[in-house]
């Protein structure tokens, strides 16, 4: 489509990417570029042997210079569709839905306001047009999605199934609070961010009873997940001298969590990438310490990153902590018991 539209003297349209991958925008005009040079390669043969215009192998250049690839992102809980649900939309539809999209009220959609030849008036109907659309990546990742896996591990190790429910525990959510003060300082300072009104919001959202979004089903792929929601903030914190105590007791939940399976909790109750491994691992009943760094080593969590090891002992003592109390100790061991939640101010 663009190169008929270059072939016809027509501006390009623009490449809205609406997938919920960082940087989309950026990756998909990395990878369309990439084609593009291999389009033009191959006309460019087809050319030697006359069947090509000159004008038929620049679209590369086209793409890169003149196409426009804003990222996008959706910030939206979506649960996975369970049996009930089906009952219940055949219920009140009278008809059968094999996969209903369950959904919280709460959508934002940011989107870079990158439309050379225009766009639809989007703000009006509360899209966020911004100029880089990473900031807001950022907050995502580190303050919804980090606090989901912080709540699902901790959740799973104290019994509540949903988030809702651990969210109601007050010592998880005196834990989340905590997450948040944080990861909050190592957000850009300077993007407009409101981060005191997201996470205010987050809580009502956590607060859900409605939505019945099931710990298990945030703990799969931690070894994927955690790198964007956890280490990246306890690195930038470590790298200014600050504390990353409740960040690091994420990582070692997860692994407490992966542990569990089998045991406190069913086999098989959620999953990873590197439960094999993982259970290789566990099977060799190692000490804290090396316990953390073999993961580290087998997750590729921080590698080469000059604060590696200080992490690597955090989540060791948070690690103990878990081996002989649970997770009770471990919040314990970082002031947090049972208290009712703080008001926020």
């Amino acid at each position: 489509a663009l190169a008929r539209r270059r072939a016809a003297g027509t501006p390009p349209f623009t490449v809205l990417c609406c997938d919920n991958l960082p940087a989309n925008g950026a990756t998909l005009h990395k990878l369309l570029l990439e084609f593009a040079k291999l389009r033009d390669l191959r006309l460019a043969r087809q050319g030697d042997a006359g069947l090509a215009r000159q004008d038929d192998t620049e679209l590369a250049r086209h793409v890169a210079n003149e196409v426009a690839f804003p990222s996008s992102m959706v910030d939206r809980i979506v649960p996975a569709t369970t049996d009930s649900h089906r009952a219940r939309i055949a219920g009140e539809l009278g008809l059968e839905d094999a996969w209903p999209v369950m959904t919280e009220p709460f959508c934002q959609w940011v989107i870079e306001d990158r439309f050379p030849t225009g766009r639809p008036a989007w703000e009006k109907f509360g899209v966020t047009m911004v100029e880089h659309v990473g900031p807001f990546e950022d907050m995502k990742l580190r303050l919804l999605n980090g606090a989901h896996s912080g709540i699902a591990y901790l959740g799973l190790l104290s019994g509540h199934a949903t988030v809702d429910r651990a969210f109601a525990d007050p010592s998880i959510r005196r834990f989340v609070d905590a997450l948040w003060a944080e990861a909050v300082p190592t957000l850009p300072q300077d993007a407009g961010l409101d981060t005191a009104a997201y996470t205010a919001e987050l809580a009502q959202r956590f607060s859900n009873t409605a939505l019945a979004h099931r710990t298990a089903q945030i703990a799969n792929d931690g070894s994927q997940k955690l790198p964007q929601r956890i280490v990246a903030s306890a690195l930038a914190r470590l790298e200014a001298g600050l504390l990353p105590e409740h960040l690091s007791l994420v990582v070692a939940a997860w692994i407490a969590a992966c542990s569990a399976r089998g045991g406190s909790l069913p086999e098989g109750h959620f999953t990873d990438p590197l439960d094999d491994a993982l259970s290789n691992l566990f099977g060799r009943n190692l000490p804290a310490a090396t316990m953390a760094e073999a993961v580290f080593d087998l997750a590729g969590f921080a590698k080469d990153h000059p604060e590696r090891q200080k992490l690597i002992e955090f989540v060791a003592t948070h690690l103990v902590h878990f081996k002989q109390g649970g997770p009770k100790l471990a919040l314990a061991a970082l002031g947090i018991g049972k208290e009712p939640p703080r008001l926020a101010e």
